[in-house]
């Protein structure tokens, strides 16, 4: 669209193809000290916000828990049982009954367990859904300056890998935690029934295991917040070469493309295999800690069965090193899920960015405008895309109702920023802009777009039949209104020679047409929506001389009695217009009709000889 934000899109300072985006080849942010998250409380409770959504669920999981946890520390005192009264008695017909028993318990413990996955299941896809949802909304009502400086690549991947690695966290994590804990309190009280001083000795075991699993979850905090970006900054390199791979052919930098991407992969492969090896470590060093542990417990339970003061049979020691294990096995689950969760969190945190994102809004008392005249003003408008880099100076003009006024200047020189500013995907910075009176600050933002048409040289089509793409304007228009405004198009005739005509399938934005079927296209849509107000931004200079002389015809009855803008330039387009600005170093430095200004001898003369002489556009 405009001049400056295409110098951002393309790679301008801070832009997603600048040295300062996070996937070009030179971002600076792997390099430096890794990124811990901003708001870990306040990512925390907006995440249990979403879950605690599916609340009658999650209660069914906690009591499925707490029956789990129950089964397991009564099995497990059933074990010393085992081996005090039926093995070490030699009574082999209550060894099978029990066994038979114990073999029940497991398998009720283990169709509670695939009900308790089969509800958190639900439970995460339930609230990564939502999250998607929110997210894919709160993206719809971004203003357009905040897709200039965002790889489209990067807000795909919160869409889907952030959210992934939520859903994915909630599924397996909570239902450990939940049981964890259950697990841990029923553990240690019958711990304190069989020995209080083993439990005693336990407990004083356990901050060992807790001291160590801090230290490395604050190593790899900022470690898995590293890889989620760089695996958004891969994200967005890849969707947008992908998207150039002809121009990327065409002026040979594949390999360039490929030493770009190889430096990027290469720092997320760093960053994963930083961030999952410091989590790898938790897991064989609780393991040497539990081993500890367990010598530990079965030196004191030695001494104490040997003991005279002490009444423990060795079945209670054989259950107390089972609950010992049970003990220690859920605490270890709970400081290794901080590693899943830290990560899931950082992906949380990223998609709450987003959501967080001042989205467009209308001013208190907005109008809604309907049905205007099309009579357009500007008063000393100004406009800079860089605060201090202004783009836009002091610009008036008026363009009465029907009227044609043509936009013509060198590229740089603001042309397509004053149609920015009119359709509002910026906001002025002083002056003012009114549609039939009415400032357009005080305008809704839906209104006003509604009244206003645009054709541009970039047409995007999506991936729809023909006929949707035509009535993507005006989703009420009926087939024939669709029909009509095609041939009024001039584009009627090569749809029906399509394989299925107006059924036609589009691929990836119109890719099987032609640049001037994608633009009668575009303009068939303008005319189904029936704006008031008519912008064409250089609407015909992608096209051929054939197809473009249908296009004209097909604008002309586009601009039949409709308020427009035309930026061209190809000053065929622009001649028979009321009034032609030219726009030079962001001022309008003249206007008048073709022939007035051509006798005025100054810049647009200069311009359109330059043109006549070389056959160069303007």
């Amino acid at each position: 669209m405009s001049e400056q934000k295409n110098n951002v899109r393309s790679g301008g300072p801070g832009g997603p193809g600048g040295p300062g985006r996070p996937g070009g080849p030179h971002g600076g942010m792997m390099m430096g000290k890794p990124e811990k998250l901003k708001d870990f409380k306040g990512t925390v409770r907006r995440m249990l916000g979403y879950v605690v959504s599916q609340k009658g669920l999650i209660i069914a999981v906690f009591l499925i828990s707490i029956l789990s946890a129950v089964v397991s520390i009564v099995s497990t005192k059933l074990n010393g049982t085992i081996v005090d009264d039926f093995i070490a008695t030699g009574d082999i017909p209550g060894l099978a009954r029990i066994l038979i028993i114990l073999g029940v318990v497991y398998l009720v413990t283990a169709g509670a367990s695939y009900l308790q996955n089969y509800l958190m299941i639900n439970v995460s896809q339930t609230t990564s859904a939502t999250l998607r949802r929110d997210l894919f909304t709160a993206v719809q009502k971004l203003p357009l300056k905040f897709f200039d400086t965002r790889s489209s690549g990067d807000i795909m991947s919160r869409l889907t890998n952030d959210i992934d690695s939520i859903s994915n966290t909630i599924s397996q994590s909570l239902p450990q935690f939940f049981s964890g804990i259950i697990t841990v309190l029923g553990t240690l009280i019958a711990m304190f029934f069989i020995s209080p001083i083993l439990a005693v000795v336990a407990i004083l075991l356990t901050p060992l295991t807790i001291f160590t699993a801090k230290i490395i979850v604050g190593k790899t905090q900022p470690q898995f917040k590293r890889q989620t970006k760089e695996l958004g900054a891969l994200n967005g390199y890849i969707e947008e070469h992908m998207s150039g791979q002809k121009i990327i052919t065409l002026f040979g930098r594949e390999e360039q493309v490929e030493s770009e991407f190889s430096e990027i992969n290469e720092r997320l492969a760093k960053a994963a295999t930083i961030a999952q090896s410091l989590s790898g470590v938790m897991g064989p060093l609780n393991n040497m800690i539990n081993h500890f542990n367990y010598l530990v417990i079965c030196v004191v339970g030695a001494l104490l069965f040997i003991s005279p003061h002490f009444a423990i049979s060795f079945g209670d020691i054989f259950a107390f090193t089972l609950y010992m294990k049970n003990f220690g096995r859920p605490i270890n689950e709970m400081l290794n899920l901080f590693n899943t969760i830290q990560h899931a969190l950082a992906g949380a945190e990223r998609v709450f960015d987003i959501m967080d994102e001042e989205p467009e809004t209308d001013a208190p008392g907005s109008i809604e405008l309907s049905d205007i005249r099309g009579d357009v003003e500007a008063r000393d408008v100004c406009f800079s895309y860089v605060p201090g880099k202004p783009v836009l100076k002091h610009a008036s003009f008026h363009v009465l109702p029907g009227q044609t006024y043509a936009i013509v200047g060198p590229t740089g020189a603001g042309k397509t920023t004053i149609i920015s500013l009119l359709t509002r995907f910026y906001d002025l910075e002083s002056g003012s802009l009114t549609i039939d009176g009415n400032d357009i600050l005080h305008v809704t933002r839906d209104s006003l777009r509604r009244s206003i048409g645009m054709v541009l040289q970039d047409t995007f089509l999506f991936s729809e039949s023909v006929m949707e793409n035509i009535r993507y304007g005006r989703p009420s228009a009926t087939d024939d209104e669709v029909r009509h405004a095609a041939e009024l198009a001039n584009a009627d005739h090569f749809i029906r020679q399509l394989e299925n005509g107006y059924d036609t399938q589009l691929t990836d934005n119109g890719g099987n047409l032609s640049q001037g079927q994608r633009q009668l296209l575009a303009i068939a849509r303008a005319l189904l929506a029936e704006p008031r107000v008519l912008i064409l931004d250089e609407a015909t200079s992608s096209i051929d001389t054939r197809t473009e002389l249908a296009a004209q015809k097909a604008m002309l009855t586009l601009m039949k009695g409709r308020t427009s803008f035309i930026i061209a330039h190809r000053l065929s387009t622009i001649r028979s217009a009321d009034c032609i600005l030219v726009v030079r170093d962001g001022e309008i430095v003249e206007r008048g009709t073709h022939e007035e200004l051509i006798e005025k001898k100054g810049f647009y003369a200069d311009l359109y000889e330059s043109q006549f002489k070389t056959g160069m556009a303007i």
